[in-house]
């Protein structure tokens, strides 16, 4: 009998999913420390949270030079000079002696960062395996969510030496993901640097460029934009800003309860986030979008009538694993839509629409807590993920669409 055989992942997707667990690791170190090691300056509680809006504006507008960067030098060498950026910057952090020295290596920081996030989701979206784009995105975030959940554990202990010392830990595990992509990738066409004429060579297949204004023209990238940043609105803006404050004001509880509240939602993210890339790839895209986008705006809705922190992180809970089921299918779909060509610019617009929701996320919302309370602002969130859902009914499953037909350009 006939047997069905598992797709075998090229290295550069380990590579990368390592040089991932990697960065996530020494940021779930280094996190915690940022806004504590600016107040160490002398300044409002506004200045020390306002150094993580510089990473994420610098991250923000040097996306679109990030995209230009990988066209011209390609996915390894953008890769590297991007995370030794982050590196040099977040090392010299450590020796800063005033505000705006921390400030501007935390926005320089910024900008590499753009570079091999840009550079990294390109490559892996251009050596994904058809049938196992899924399960390539799945493994990608797993990476991150593992290092994001050791992270803040060991950071516990490192933290012990002074707030200097995550930083000079960071550096070092920055470092380690560099060399590790670095040497890896060093034998990878697909990630070479492109020939004049635009075009790499990988395993006898030639990639050629598809542009930002020619992707535009699928509809399924458009709704991907839209899609991406309600999900950086309300998983990287949203729920990091608000919950704690919803734990503090409605519940009482300190910073460990909500610790333990956001902890709930990496428990359901990670308990579904390897089916989930396994199902985008049997049952399509389109369903696990659909679901997990209109499972995360129900949740957003139960978090402000929460009657207790128990309930709140069983809400929490749930909401992780709509995170689990959506996010896997945008980077299949970015994936499916690049269909093994490079795009640079195409990855760019895709990391700034996540960026842009990240950085206006916790601002409008913030806004809306202060003029109705924190329920019009999850209510608000809710709305977004929801149109975003419905969204993706009005489009054909990208798995099994080919992106170089002009049919498919609508």
């Amino acid at each position: 009998m006939p047997t069905t055989q598992k797709p075998r992942l090229p290295f550069e997707v380990w590579a990368l999913v390592a040089g991932g667990f990697a960065v996530a690791l020494g940021y779930g170190v280094v996190a915690p420390a940022i806004p504590q090691f600016a107040l160490e300056f002398g300044v409002s509680n506004f200045a020390a949270s306002a150094i993580v809006s510089a990473f994420a504006l610098m991250r923000l507008v040097s996306a679109p030079v990030a995209g230009w960067v990988v066209s011209k030098l390609g996915e390894r060498r953008t890769y590297t000079i991007g995370i030794l950026a982050v590196a040099v910057s977040t090392g010299a952090a450590a020796f800063a002696m005033n505000y705006s020295q921390f400030v501007i290596l935390r926005g320089a920081g910024g900008v590499g960062s753009a570079m091999f996030t840009v550079a990294a989701t390109a490559l892996l979206a251009k050596v994904s395996p058809n049938n196992a784009r899924g399960k390539v995105a799945s493994l990608n975030a797993a990476g991150f969510l593992l290092g994001g959940l050791l992270g803040p554990v060991l950071g516990g202990v490192v933290a012990i030496f002074g707030l200097r010392a995550p930083f000079v830990f960071y550096f070092f595990t920055l470092v380690v993901a560099a060399a590790v992509v670095a040497v890896s990738l060093r034998g990878s066409q697909a990630a070479a640097r492109p020939s004049p004429q635009g075009l790499s060579v990988a395993a006898g297949e030639a990639h050629s460029e598809l542009s930002f204004g020619a992707a535009l023209r699928i509809k399924q990238y458009r709704v991907l934009l839209l899609s991406t940043f309600a999900f950086g609105w309300a998983s990287f803006g949203v729920r990091i800003s608000l919950i704690p404050i919803l734990v503090a004001t409605v519940f009482g509880g300190d910073a460990t309860a909500a610790a333990w509240v956001l902890a709930a939602y990496a428990a359901g993210n990670a308990a579904l986030i390897f089916p989930s890339g396994r199902w985008n790839d049997s049952v399509g895209r389109k369903p696990m979008l659909i679901v997990g986008m209109a499972v995360l705006a129900v949740s957003y809705v139960a978090v402000p009538v929460a009657p207790s922190l128990w309930l709140l992180a069983a809400v929490m809970l749930v909401s992780g694993a709509g995170s689990a089921l959506a996010n896997p299918g945008q980077q299949a779909v970015l994936a499916d839509v690049l269909a093994r060509r490079r795009g640079g610019g195409v990855v760019a617009g895709y990391s700034m629409a996540s960026d842009l929701g990240g950085v206006l996320g916790p601002a409008i919302a913030g806004a809306v807590v202060d003029i109705g309370g924190l329920g019009p602002a999850f209510v608000l969130t809710a709305a977004l993920l929801a149109v975003a859902a419905i969204a993706w009914t009005f489009v054909a499953d990208s798995r099994s669409f080919d992106p170089t037909e002009p049919s498919e350009l609508r």
